[in-house]
């Protein structure tokens, strides 16, 4: 398996500067191609790294969630990831060799595994290898609820987790459930879609769901609200609750998103941003 990533650099002075960037109230494309070195953050406490920012709370954009693409140099990484003691994380790795503690387990991920990090874990990430590594971190504020046990983290590799086909497509749609859908602990799932060459989803889905799409692999024609967008390998979408949305795949190898969605909650009865 291979995983899109950002590719840095900087193009020529003879390329287009007009790109496949989109920015709308109802969605954004975050093409592979704009994702270069002079976009790139840097954090506190951190050795060795740089991320790209896709997305974050904000007015007119993402509104439950964050999501990074981590790049760490040989030795980079931190003992103190996270100053926000209600975040909760997902790491998906793209490329390279990670080491991942957490409360003092420690496990080594390589490329396609997927690590879960309960909101208030104490836990840290290097870079031990000769390599630069690179990972997806998706973040979200818990939303506890009192009367379920607490969650704990896991690592697992996306081998190991089955296609589950939807129904009479068959076998074309298939996604990777990494967390139990009926499992109502969790407040977002993260999951990995896959759809054969001439897959489809066959019809516009309009829900409350907030999406955040990277694209691992393959090419695909998106709808997004009412524009169909060519994607390919490490493009980001986002979709804000309602953007109708749906999906063919093209090319000639499986097209593969990580999903972000969230879910098992009450909608709040209070407007973003408003009291």
């Amino acid at each position: 398996m291979t995983y899109a990533f950002p590719p840095g650099g900087l193009p020529s002075q003879n390329e287009n500067p007009e790109s496949t960037a989109i920015f709308t109230p109802a969605y954004a494309v975050i093409p592979a191609s704009v994702q270069r070195d002079i976009v790139t953050s840097f954090l506190p406490g951190w050795h060795g790294m740089r991320m790209w920012v896709l997305a974050r709370p904000m007015t007119g954009f993402a509104e439950t969630f964050a999501q990074y693409a981590v790049e760490l140099a040989p030795g980079g990484g931190t003992s103190e990831p996270e100053p926000d003691r209600s975040a909760q994380a997902v790491i998906f790795v793209a490329f390279g060799e990670l080491r991942l503690s957490i409360g003092g387990a420690r496990s080594t991920l390589t490329s396609g595994h997927f690590a879960y990090i309960p909101a208030g874990a104490v836990w840290e990430i290097w870079n031990t290898s000769d390599a630069p590594a690179g990972f997806h971190w998706l973040r979200k504020r818990f939303e506890h609820i009192a009367s379920l046990n607490p969650l704990e983290a896991f690592t697992i590799h996306e081998t190991d987790v089955p296609k589950s086909e939807m129904p009479d497509c068959d076998g074309v749609w298939a996604t990777q459930r990494f967390f139990d859908p009926f499992d109502l602990r969790y407040d977002f799932h993260v999951n990995i879609v896959n759809i054969l060459p001439g897959g489809r989803i066959p019809f516009a889905e309009t829900h409350v769901m907030e999406h955040g799409l990277y694209v691992l692999s393959g090419t695909a024609r998106y709808l997004l609200n009412k524009d169909w967008v060519e994607v390919g390998p490490g493009d980001f979408m986002w979709l804000r609750a309602f953007c109708p949305q749906a999906c063919i795949a093209t090319g000639d190898e499986p097209f593969r998103y990580l999903l972000y969605k969230d879910v098992n909650r009450h909608v709040s009865l209070e407007i973003a941003g408003r009291r």
